[in-house]
């Protein structure tokens, strides 16, 4: 099935107590359509960079069969630039420096030859982008998955209450989904975000796993225990590449396949903490992938008797 990734391609700069980056390639894009390729071929990138954005990484890219075509390149304008200090828990972080530039002003455009995009992955942008890229749309997605933050529930909720109302699944963490649903218990935050319209709901938990909601289940995945996180940037978009490319490869966009897409998800995202930025996502091998997955495989699985 194609996919249609949506999302920031930037710079970012990097400080944990591992150590720190100076710029290096990063956005909600990249990570995802990195994710996905180690599991569908049929990948289509909207996006926006300046004219300082190396060719090579755009090569890259392409090499990990994610079509540019739709990457907008600003040759005037400078790539979107992050810069932020991770804490010794890495789980809170400081923004030190946030240039918008070039992404200030995008406007996206969806090519003649995306149109035809079975499952589409909004990365987290601002709704008002989000939705005009889905206007631009002739025909609806078979599945559109939402990734959101709550910078966006602070200053922009009506857009983004309307843009939630229009895509198949839903995907925050746990401290969002609580701003979103103002309950602090998760099954109820659950159950209120989906009587706002998504059929399905991701909360994402970091180091304590992922759980998926629908509105009759619920799954939880574990998070992989890792001996060393260097870097949590980009966990989360790379966990929603690896679950949307899952659902690409194997065609099935079930409940019951979204519970293994979740692993699938957790497995990539585990590859990204463990070096700085994309760098462990590049030119991973499928037997990595699959060691990766049979992990989290052995991690849960067991044998128990009820008589």
């Amino acid at each position: 099935m194609s996919l249609l990734v949506v999302g920031t391609v930037a710079f970012d700069a990097i400080e944990t107590p591992f150590g720190k980056t100076d710029k290096i390639l990063g956005g909600a894009a990249t990570y995802i359509g990195l994710a996905a390729s180690y599991f569908t071929k049929e990948i289509n990138l909207v996006s926006v960079v300046g004219g300082d954005f190396p060719k090579e990484n755009i090569d890259m890219l392409n090499n990990h069969h994610i079509n540019t075509d739709g990457l907008q390149i600003i040759k005037e304008g400078k790539t979107f630039f992050w810069s932020g200090k991770y804490h010794n828990d890495m789980n809170t972080r400081d923004t030190i420096i946030t240039e918008l530039n070039v992404l200030e002003t995008f406007d996206p455009i969806v090519p003649e030859e995306y149109q035809d995009c079975e499952l589409l992955m909004l990365g987290n942008l601002s709704p008002q982008v989000q939705l005009r890229v889905l206007a631009q749309l002739k025909t609806r997605p078979k599945l559109i998955v939402l990734d959101t933050m709550n910078f966006w529930m602070d200053i922009a909720l009506p857009d983004l209450l309307t843009i939630i109302i229009k895509v198949d699944v839903l995907a925050v963490n746990d401290g969002e989904a609580r701003q979103l649903s103002g309950e602090y218990s998760l099954v109820k935050a659950a159950q209120k975000i989906l009587a706002m319209g998504p059929q399905y709901l991701i909360i994402k938990k970091g180091e304590h796993g992922a759980l998926l909601f629908n509105k009759d289940q619920v799954f939880f995945a574990p998070a992989l225990p890792l001996e060393e996180v260097f870097d949590p940037t980009g966990a989360g978009d790379s966990f929603a590449g690896g679950f949307i490319g899952y659902l690409a490869q194997t065609k099935d966009i079930s409940f019951e396949n979204m519970k293994r897409a979740i692993i699938f998800g957790s497995a990539t995202a585990s590859f990204c903490v463990e070096k700085f930025g994309t760098e462990n996502l590049v030119g991973l091998t499928q037997e990595q992938v699959d060691d990766r997955v049979q992990e989290f495989i052995d991690l849960v699985q067991f044998d128990i008797s009820l008589v």
